[in-house]
């Protein structure tokens, strides 16, 4: 029995450790193309559709792909009607996976690893890594699933092993609904529908469970692997981001209870493809003690259930998008997002493509509550109250404990085998946050002063005043630019970087000499005059800042 366990799980393991290497593998390879491509996406929902199921296919994980999608929907860079038809065409493209391992590859494992182990970890160019990382990754998961039907193959004539998968019933309510429990909790405990499938393969293989039961479980597979999308919007303060994992779930929930309600004629469907499309042998023709094609059946049922799925919401798009809204209402109390910590999802850390979009989205927030605190301290230079002013300091300690997590958080990804691409775009968003906490540090430094003339009641000649909240609202438009070239990546920024940047250089410079005239003739009191310069030095630097994250987003691009 122990050994049985320990082979199993083992098996499943190197099956898992396979997954992760090709996944990353294949990422690490396309680089920074994923995140390009799915930025892109029109809000034509067959274009997303099409765009899911590629994308997903190409580095063979629905998690990864959807962790990115609900980053982006959290930093403005999707839509949720854009997000929620890529996300259809990622439950098409995550089922190349089961197909795969039906091909029954497993004479290739050991080559496959014999190849893959030297490019990976000899190889003096990262571009051969990638590739031996995929071929290593390729090898280890066909290894696994070998592995765990060898397990398994000990306890096909136990009789307690048998009493308890007599259970798994598929011609009985209770045995399907079981069934799809099973799956399902299988699948969020693992997070891996890819890992729960090819164990259930293997089960079905060693004729423990029967086709029927198998296709059951793979039904909450499919339920069971929203759980990730529903964790990647864990402290997301935007609402759209909740509401695409809220369609994700919906649409896997809906669709299996309507495969359920249809369930003996979904399986006459698939045995129909198989045998007379694909020309396979019936699943219940046995090699030895083996059931050879029943994983064939499985992967045709798992991808036909997507795919039929997908048409069904594609077509009832707009209302699956409203009952994801009523689901997830707007949150009226708004100005709490600007003080929220940034959460990240440490199962995607080693992602790197789906970690630097999680950064993404934080990075965008820590800019909207940078631009919060200008106005804060403008707010409190013209209306000089003191509950504005003691918000400040509220202000200050969030940009810096923001500061802290998401460049604590970069440096995490740092640490993976990355790219060069990746690289240079880890380097730059570092930069954009180092940016940011100097604007924070300099609005702070606005604060101070704001509050110093409102404790010595300092009077500033109207034309000062007046010049100070023109530079200020030529600052604050250029906050609002950079802040969304991080979401929207605009076209000829740096073109309109520099004129900002010109601008408030000269207005700085014109009004300075102005103000110092005025101070020679006695308009403006040398202090109150010290305290403008000062202010609209501070403003000035804020404007360098500016230029500098718009320099660093260009790079990016």
């Amino acid at each position: 029995m122990l050994n049985v366990l320990i082979q199993t799980l083992g098996g499943l393991g190197i099956f898992i450790l396979g997954m992760k290497l090709m996944t990353e593998g294949l990422q690490m390879a396309a680089g920074n193309r994923i995140r390009n491509i799915l930025k892109t996406v029109s809000d034509n929902r067959v274009v997303g559709f099409a765009t899911g199921a590629a994308v997903t296919a190409m580095v063979q994980s629905s998690s990864a792909t959807t962790v990115m999608l609900i980053s982006f929907v959290s930093a403005g860079l999707m839509t949720l009607t854009q997000a929620v038809g890529v996300i259809l065409g990622c439950n098409v493209g995550t089922t190349m996976t089961a197909q795969l391992i039906a091909f029954k590859l497993s004479d290739l494992a050991l080559p496959a690893i014999a190849i893959g182990v030297p490019l990976k970890y000899f190889s003096t160019r990262k571009k051969y890594r990638y590739v031996g990382e995929v071929i290593l990754g390729f090898g280890l998961l066909f290894f696994g699933m070998t592995v765990m039907g060898d397990g398994l193959k000990p306890i096909r004539m136990d009789p307690l092993f048998i009493s308890f998968f007599t259970k798994f019933d598929a011609t009985t309510i209770g045995g399907l609904l079981l069934c799809v429990a099973t799956g399902a909790g299988l699948t969020m405990l693992v997070q891996s529908s890819s890992a729960t499938i090819g164990l259930t393969m293997a089960l079905a293989a060693q004729g423990l469970i029967d086709f029927p039961a198998a296709m059951a479980l793979v039904l909450g597979e499919n339920i069971g692997t929203t759980i990730t999308a529903e964790l990647a919007t864990i402290g997301s303060s935007n609402i759209n981001a909740h509401r695409a994992a809220r369609a994700h779930t919906m649409f896997n929930v809906l669709g299996v209870f309507i495969m359920l309600l249809l369930f003996p004629w979904f399986l006459q469907i698939i045995e129909w493809v198989t045998q007379n499309l694909m020309g396979a042998e019936s699943w219940k023709v046995q090699t030895g003690e083996e059931y050879p094609h029943v994983a064939r059946y499985l992967a045709n049922g798992h991808t036909l259930f997507n795919f039929a799925n997908a048409i069904i919401f594609l077509i009832f798009l707009p209302m699956l998008i409203r009952a994801a809204i009523w689901l997830s209402p707007e949150d009226k109390s708004e100005g709490d997002s600007l003080f929220r910590m940034p959460v990240f999802d440490q199962n995607v850390e080693d992602n790197t493509v789906a970690a630097l979009a999680q950064v993404r989205g934080e990075i965008h927030r820590m800019s909207l509550t940078v631009h919060a605190a200008y106005a804060n301290a403008l707010d409190c230079l013209e209306k000089r109250d003191q509950r504005t002013i003691r918000k400040r300091q509220r202000f200050e300690d969030q940009i810096n404990e923001m500061h802290k997590a998401i460049a604590t958080f970069l440096a995490k990804i740092m640490q993976s085998e990355i790219n060069e691409a990746l690289s240079t775009d880890i380097a730059e968003q570092m930069r954009v946050v180092n940016n940011l906490e100097r604007i924070g540090d300099a609005v702070e430094a606005l604060g101070l002063l704001c509050e110093d003339i409102v404790d010595k009641d300092l009077k500033f000649n109207e034309v000062a005043m007046g010049d100070l909240f023109i530079l200020a609202a030529q600052v604050d438009e250029f906050l609002k630019m950079i802040s969304e070239a991080l979401i929207k990546e605009p076209q000829n920024l740096m073109e309109k970087a520099e004129q900002s940047e010109r601008t408030i250089d000269s207005m700085r410079e014109t009004m300075r000499d102005a103000h110092i005239e005025r101070l020679k003739v006695g308009k403006c009191g040398i202090e109150g005059g010290l305290t403008f310069i000062n202010l609209l030095a501070r403003l000035e630097k804020i404007g360098d800042y500016c230029y500098s994250i718009a320099r660093s987003v260009n790079c990016q691009r």
